[in-house]
């Protein structure tokens, strides 16, 4: 295949990493052993990936193997959101509430519809897009509404006064933080094909794919991503505003981060 990446032109490419780290010594940036060490962990990771979905993916492989991939991610995906915004309460389910709306929806239309084939192939690396590229809009939100409704307090507290329920007293402040989660992969989506190629388009092209057919699954991947990262912010955004009230409507107390 034209795309094919011998071990002496992975070893080549690391010389990009060395630039890298010059430019940090060269302005004093003491970046240098984080770069070496995070694209020496990446290496590895993807290394131990590729071998492992080598094994799941196989032709012939039963498809079970590959939900339960999708099932990991999304688990290890509330980890990790439990571990970026510890300020934020039951953030690691919620999390995982919401990569799962998300996959049932995004992959149930692609599939459902015959959109992409159900497969091991297709499903795994779906999946891990949908997840990566929701994580950071799903953290955003959560700290996002915390924040909000922790610095205006007394206004929540106000409008709770005059006889709001909590969902309609938070309601403004939730969707500031949807707007500023969801507003990044928007404009993201708009400047696709005209400021950056993305990555799933350019593999394709430099596997051999024709120009046209990478761009049609460039499409489906990118609105599969708009819609899921849209998805899980608000079943995030939602899921923390029963948390954040009582079953009497008043707002609990809400640590900064330094205090968690």
């Amino acid at each position: 295949m034209e795309g094919d990446v011998s071990i002496a032109g992975l070893a080549t490419s690391l010389a990009l990493v060395g630039v890298a780290a010059a430019i940090s010594l060269w302005q004093r940036l003491g970046l240098e052993r984080r770069i070496l060490w995070a694209a020496a962990r990446a290496l590895v990771q993807l290394l131990l990936v590729g071998a492992a979905l080598a094994l799941i993916i196989e032709e012939g492989r039963p498809l079970a193997w590959s939900w339960l991939w999708v099932v990991a991610m999304v688990a290890y995906a509330g980890d990790v959101a439990r571990r970026r915004a510890p300020e934020v309460p039951g953030v690691m389910w919620l999390a995982i509430a919401a990569f799962s709306a998300a996959a049932i929806i995004s992959l149930g239309v692609l599939f459902g519809f015959g959109v992409l084939p159900l497969e091991g192939r297709t499903l795994v690396p779906l999946a891990g897009m949908l997840v990566g590229n929701s994580m950071t809009a799903t953290v955003l939100v959560a700290r996002r509404l915390v924040e909000e409704l922790r610095d205006k307090r007394d206004e929540v507290e106000a409008r709770l006064a005059l006889g709001h329920a909590s969902q309609q007293a938070s309601t403004p402040y939730l969707r500031t933080a949807l707007r500023s989660a969801v507003t990044p992969q928007i404009e993201t989506t708009k400047a696709t094909g005209l400021v950056f190629l993305p990555g799933a388009m350019t593999g394709l092209i430099l596997a051999g794919v024709s120009p046209t057919d990478a761009v049609l699954v460039q499409a489906v991947v990118m609105f599969l991503i708009l819609g899921s990262v849209t998805t899980t912010a608000v079943v995030m955004a939602l899921g923390l505003i029963r948390r954040l009230f009582t079953s009497d409507h008043r707002l609990r107390w809400l640590p900064r981060q330094a205090e968690t």
